[in-house]
C-alpha cells in the first residue's frame, strides 16, 4: 500500500495525465508517450508540460522508461497507486450476471466438471488463465454414497458431496457381493453418516470399527469397511489441488514472450505448489484481493498480476478462484468477474439438483 502523503502529493492534473497514461498501455501494451498524451487525456496542455508531469511520477515510482521507447510504462508501483486510488471498477451488470448464472446453470454438474467449467469460463471471459482450488475437505459433508458391483472383488463406490461434486472411487473387496447386499451397505451408510464432514466420518468409522461389539451383525461390519476404504485419506482429497485453463492465452501477451520465462511459468503452474500457498492466504481475506508483480512474493509471477476472491458455501469459506495475466490486465473488467464467479460459484455448490 502506498503512504497516504504520496496520494496528497499529486494534484488532479497529474492523477488525470497519469489515469489516462495506465489505461492507455492497458489496452495498447506500448510505451505511452508525453506528444500522444497531451492529445488524448482532455486537459489544454502541452507535451513540454505533460513531460514535466510524467518526470515527476517516474521519480515517485509510479513509472518506468523502457530503453527502447520515449515512452513510459506503468510499474508495480504505479500498477498499485492507480487501483488503489483511481480505479473504481462497476459492478457487473444484472444482465451479465444473468448471463453468467445461466452460463453456470447449462454445465453438467453430475459429472464432477463443476470446477472445470467454471475454470474454463473465467478463462474465456478474461482471455487469461482461470484458476478455481477444490474445496478443502474439512468443510465438504457427505451428502449420499451409493456401491455398484464391478466384478468379483471390485466395488464403484460413488460418493456425492456438498450437493453437487461427484467423486468416483474404485475399492477392492475382500468378497463379491450381490448389488442388494451393496444397496443395503449404502442405506446403512446414508443413515449413519449423511450430513457429516469428512474428517467426522474418518473419526467415526475408526472408533466404530475398533469398538465393534460382537453382536453386530457382518453385513453391518462390511458396510463399515467398505465405507473405510471409500473414505480413506489416501484418496487424495486432502491435499490441496486446484483446476486450471486457458494457460495458453498467456502465449499471446508479449510480456510472455520469451519462450525460457513462459516455460517457468507453465512449470510453476503445473507444479501448483506456489500457486496454491498464494490462493490459501485469500482464504482468510475479505473480497477481492489483487497481487501485482513482484506482490506475490513468488519470483516466478513477477511479470503477472492474480486477482482472486474466496467462495463459501454456507458462509464459510471453502475455496479460491481467480484470473492470472500479465500486470497490463483490464482490472475494471476482472475485478467485477472474479468477484461475481466467486459468488456464483457457492451458490452452485450450495443448490439442491
Amino acid at each position: 500500500m502506498i503512504a497516504q502523503t504520496e496520494h496528497s502529493n499529486l494534484d488532479q492534473r497529474s492523477r488525470t495525465l497519469f489515469k489516462a497514461l495506465v489505461e492507455r498501455y492497458i489496452r495498447d501494451g506500448q510505451p505511452v508517450g508525453s506528444r500522444t498524451l497531451a492529445k488524448t487525456s482532455g486537459l489544454s496542455i502541452s507535451a513540454a508540460t505533460v513531460r514535466n508531469v510524467l518526470a515527476d511520477l517516474e521519480d515517485m515510482g509510479f513509472l518506468a522508461s523502457p530503453h527502447t521507447s520515449a515512452g513510459r510504462i506503468p510499474t508495480v508501483r504505479g500498477y498499485r497507486f492507480f487501483i488503489d486510488t483511481l480505479l473504481f471498477p462497476e459492478p457487473l451488470h444484472q444482465r451479465e450476471v444473468a448471463d453468467l448464472e445461466r452460463e453456470l446453470r447449462a454445465q453438467n454438474w453430475a459429472d464432477g466438471s463443476l470446477l472445470h467449467s467454471v475454470s474454463n469460463l473465467l478463462s474465456s471471459l478474461s482471455d487469461m488463465a482461470g484458476v478455481v482450488t477444490v474445496p478443502r475437505r474439512d468443510s465438504a459433508s457427505l451428502r449420499q454414497i451409493e456401491f455398484l458391483p464391478l466384478s468379483a472383488q471390485r466395488v464403484l463406490a460413488i460418493l456425492v458431496i456438498n450437493q453437487r461434486e461427484v467423486q468416483n472411487r474404485i475399492i477392492e473387496t475382500d468378497r463379491a457381493y450381490s448389488a442388494s447386499q451393496l444397496e443395503q451397505a449404502a442405506n446403512f451408510l446414508n443413515r449413519r453418516f449423511s450430513g457429516l464432514s469428512l474428517p467426522q466420518i474418518r473419526t467415526q468409522l475408526l472408533r466404530e470399527l475398533h469398538d465393534a461389539r460382537a453382536d453386530i451383525n457382518q453385513e453391518i461390519r462390511d458396510a463399515l469397511a467398505m465405507a473405510q476404504n471409500a473414505f480413506a485419506t489416501d484418496a487424495g482429497t486432502d491435499r490441496g489441488d486446484y483446476v486450471l485453463a486457458g494457460q495458453t492465452n498467456l502465449m499471446s501477451f508479449p510480456e510472455f514472450g520469451e519462450v525460457g520465462r513462459l516455460r517457468t511459468l507453465f512449470d510453476a503452474l503445473q507444479q501448483k505448489r506456489d500457486l496454491l500457498s498464494l490462493f490459501d492466504d485469500c482464504l482468510s481475506a475479505e473480497g477481492v484481493q489483487i497481487f501485482i508483480g513482484d506482490e506475490s512474493g513468488y519470483h516466478v509471477l513477477d511479470e503477472c498480476s492474480v486477482v482472486s476472491a474466496a467462495y463459501t458455501v454456507d458462509g464459510e469459506v471453502v475455496g479460491t478462484l481467480g484470473v492470472i495475466g500479465p500486470t497490463r490486465m483490464a482490472y475494471s473488467r476482472i475485478i467485477p468477474l472474479v468477484d461475481a464467479t466467486a459468488t456464483l460459484l457457492g451458490s452452485a455448490l450450495k443448490t439442491p439438483n
